[in-house]
């Protein structure tokens, strides 16, 4: 990118969705929103353009934009409203594009870009061998070897999906905020939940992580987190070394650098 210019990411997620900023390696500013909220791509503008105010960014100063999603029915919508706001067509992060990571699973093309992108990170930042987990709407986790190839891949249903089918299967049972209540030992139906959900979630990952690494032969392998209760699990799991709340925004970083030409505005906002 040029002296000045920007980088403009988007990671579109089931539950929510994050756009970042880059200024060369620099994570100027990020900021979320919700992706199941239906727009048109004029309110994509507007979302977008209300973000980068916030921080004094000029559109014209986005060289170019780069996007991840699992949500492929907002795409046209949301492509349309990057092109009318910066003149520019989005990379997208999916077939044919260059990742710098050989996907040695019976079909890579199942593998999503939310996978991609964390994993691509993942093996830039800490090396390999790796397993980098998503605590999304699903929680995913996924095997790169040392030779930063992903090898192996688990999917489970997220903790707030466990959560919201307690609540609709169990007539008596409230809708409940996940946290760590202060004991296992509860007193009360609330913390009862939270216990069961949290303490059991917490069992769950760590045996996962644990088979995983038997499997693979090995017990030096670094564990990453990442997504939106992924802080709350490393800092209880006896097996996760790192969180990092960015990780998807970089990994578009770095795929977009392998991928990057000159920019052309073609398109009239």
């Amino acid at each position: 990118m040029q002296p000045n210019k920007l980088l403009l990411v988007i990671d579109v997620g089931n539950t929510n969705s994050e756009i970042g900023v880059f200024s060369g390696s620099k994570l100027i500013k990020s900021w979320r929103f919700m992706t199941k909220t239906p727009r048109t791509s004029d309110e994509f503008s507007l979302v977008i353009t209300g973000f980068l105010a916030t921080e004094q960014i000029d559109p014209d100063d986005i060289e170019d934009v780069i996007v991840a999603s699992v949500v492929p029915n907002i795409m046209h919508s949301l492509n349309n409203g990057i092109k009318k706001t910066f003149g520019i067509k989005p990379m997208q992060v999916g077939p044919g594009i260059k990742t710098g990571m050989p996907i040695l699973l019976t079909d890579p093309t199942e593998v999503g870009a939310d996978r991609i992108i964390d994993s691509v990170a993942a093996f830039r930042q800490y090396g390999g061998p790796v397993i980098v987990i998503d605590f999304g709407t699903a929680t995913t986790y996924d095997y790169i070897d040392g030779n930063g190839a992903m090898c192996a891949k688990v999917t489970c249903p997220g903790i707030q999906i466990s959560a919201d089918a307690l609540f609709r299967n169990a007539a008596q049972l409230p809708n409940i905020a996940i946290v760590k209540p202060g004991t296992i030992l509860s007193r009360d139906t609330v913390s009862g939940m939270q216990a069961g959900l949290v303490y059991g979630y917490l069992g769950q990952v760590d045996f996962i992580i644990r088979k995983m690494k038997e499997e693979i032969g090995r017990d030096d392998i670094k564990v990453i987190a990442t997504g939106g209760y992924g802080r709350m699990f490393f800092e209880e799991s006896e097996q996760i070394d790192y969180y990092d709340a960015k990780l998807p925004l970089k990994g578009l970083l770095y795929i977009y650098e392998k991928n990057r030409k000159q920019p052309e505005k073609k398109y009239e906002k």
